[in-house]
């Protein structure tokens, strides 16, 4: 059973095509795993028993595609008490989602912008404390990536995550990948980003690759090797805050299982110097 304090060090997505070839052989850099229940929740047969393999061996996060949770159709609380049912059953501590939103209607597979405004706080916020006690078990919220500013806008990005985790109560999940394309597509600082948010909410984070579509449009892929600009968020992520186990996103045009894990194994690199002095990895 996987306990909050063993999720720490270096992860990977586990994807399906993946398995065999870890299954031969989990390198030594991989920490952990992370997987969305949206695509393993009534799993059965053989995909099953492969994952059974990997909850018994190692500690597993989920990282959710769905919940909406900032959109204006009703939380989804049924669908809902299946993931505390999935998490329960493989022994999940760390629930993670998107602060946008993906359905009106129904799903529009997308991660759209929520309002930078006081309301849209205070009712993204009252969703995810909803989603909390269904759960009964904090969850981290992700800034996400987007393309197109949302039309009203009372505050800045790093103002309303801030606003939104204080209000809701629940923890940071940080994806440096996605501070990078915003400020290529909106044109800010990404370090000065990176500063204005709170460390101590901060419990998980993301890394990808991405793809410039032009000097001044980025578009967060999770499809190609993470790029130099985005390492060096991560590391100054570390340097101000400590380490916090951090997953590699690789979601498509995923390359043999040596290429993956040589960017696994520069996310331990990053992680090393401040390992030592690091805070609790994820709080209880």
């Amino acid at each position: 059973m996987a306990r909050l304090e063993e999720i720490r060090g270096a992860g990977l997505g586990l994807k399906r095509e993946l398995m065999p070839a870890l299954q031969a052989g989990v390198p030594d850099c991989i920490d952990f795993f992370e997987i969305a229940p949206e695509n393993w929740i009534g799993v059965g047969g053989r995909p099953r028993k492969q994952l059974d393999w990997f909850a018994e061996r190692y500690p597993l996060v989920c990282h959710g595609l769905s919940l909406s949770l900032g959109g204006p159709d009703p939380l989804n609380e049924v669908f809902l008490q299946r993931v505390k049912q999935f998490l329960d059953q493989f022994h999940i501590q760390l629930y993670t989602e998107h602060l946008s939103y993906c359905s009106d209607g129904g799903y529009l597979y997308d991660l759209l912008p929520i309002p930078f405004t006081e309301e849209a706080v205070k009712y993204v916020a009252a969703r995810i404390r909803r989603a909390q006690d269904i759960l009964e078990r904090r969850i981290a919220v992700e800034n996400a990536s987007f393309y197109v500013a949302a039309p009203i806008s009372e505050m800045d990005e790093p103002t309303f995550v801030r606003a939104v985790l204080e209000e809701a109560d629940c923890d940071l999940h940080l994806d440096v990948n996605n501070i990078y394309v915003n400020s290529v597509n909106f044109g800010f600082d990404p370090l000065h980003y990176l500063r204005s948010l709170p460390g101590e909410r901060i419990v998980y984070v993301h890394t990808a690759g991405h793809f410039r579509k032009a000097p001044d449009l980025v578009i967060d892929t999770h499809g190609e090797t993470v790029i130099d600009p985005v390492w060096d968020l991560l590391a100054e992520t570390y340097r101000l805050f400590g380490v916090r186990p951090t997953l590699l996103e690789r979601d498509f045009n995923i390359p043999p299982l040596p290429e993956l894990v040589a960017e696994v194994e520069h996310i331990a690199a990053l992680q090393q110097p401040w390992s030592v002095a690091s805070p609790a990895a994820v709080r209880a």
